[in-house]
């Protein structure tokens, strides 16, 4: 071969190395910016992608996280050596993240098999060609999951004293988040006995809503909607006992929850659940 011809043997090297680490030149990647799922029920990120390449590559590796800079976490890996077309994930993967694509069929999209909460936020897909330097593409404005959950009660609770009067809390958690109500036995309660006592970071979907005025005696029940959704718990508020002087009076009440037909009666001194059927617990 003589000198000119590894000169352009060289060039043309080069400028496949250049074009495969320009993110500009060949490289594409294609996300929806916004992608909705159900609490609890499967859910497909999508993502593909175009290299400047007509052939592929020896091997592949795919690259999910969930956030972006400093504080984003890598969800998923996999790697596609050249004698298999299935990306292999290392051993510690977290088996509720899968890749639903073929990446050499240029698919990265991403399943979650078990949408939660706590998995809202941006994903960020990411192809790497290892051996070649900068040779990688991200797609820079990521997929936004919503993931959506009917309203659910995680707390009704009782507290005060007689001198310093009664209040009941409700703390909730829903996407959207859900609003709450509470009710007396017959009556809608509305005013300035109502609050709206904390609500979490927009990720976290809790909100917590208390009721002052609550008297020994009355029924009161806590009411949390959404589009997706209602579910509804009632407090039966009992008397205290006499108690010997110095005696803290236990915390005497009834918790309904409607959706389930689970009751929970704490007495103190035994615990009553009925779900189905009728068990006792001392």
């Amino acid at each position: 071969m003589d000198i000119q011809a590894m000169l352009f043997s060289l060039s043309l090297l080069l400028s496949v190395i250049e074009v495969w680490g320009s993110n500009d030149e060949g490289w594409s990647m294609k996300v929806p910016p916004e992608v909705r799922a159900m609490e609890g029920y499967p859910v497909v990120l999508p993502c593909s992608f175009t290299h400047p390449h007509h052939t592929l590559h020896s091997s592949l590796k795919v690259l999910w996280r969930l956030g972006h800079g400093q504080g984003s976490r890598v969800l998923f890996q996999c790697s596609t050596p050249s004698s298999t077309s299935s990306c292999q994930p290392g051993p510690k993967q977290d088996q509720r993240y899968r890749l639903e694509g073929n990446p050499r069929q240029h698919d990265l999209s991403l399943r979650i098999t078990n949408a939660a909460l706590q998995d809202i936020g941006r994903y960020y897909c990411r192809v790497e060609v290892p051996g070649h330097a900068h040779a990688s593409y991200e797609d820079k404005m990521g997929t936004r999951l919503r993931v959506e959950a009917a309203p659910r009660i995680l707390g009704l609770s009782v507290e005060g004293s007689e001198d310093s009067g009664y209040k009941a809390l409700c703390r909730v958690q829903g996407s959207p988040l859900p609003d709450i109500q509470w009710l007396g036995q017959e009556e809608l309660l509305e005013g300035a006995s109502l609050a709206l006592l904390s609500q979490g970071a927009p990720e976290e979907h809790h909100t917590t809503s208390q009721l002052l005025d609550v008297h020994p005696g009355q029924q009161y029940s806590c009411s949390a909607s959404n589009p997706l959704g209602k579910e509804q718990a009632t407090l039966y508020v009992l008397s205290p006992r006499p108690l010997p002087a110095g005696q803290a009076p236990p915390l005497l009440l009834l918790l309904s929850v409607s959706l389930g037909a689970k009751l929970l009666l704490i007495l103190g001194t035994g615990t009553w659940m009925l779900l189905g059927g009728l068990d006792t617990a001392g």
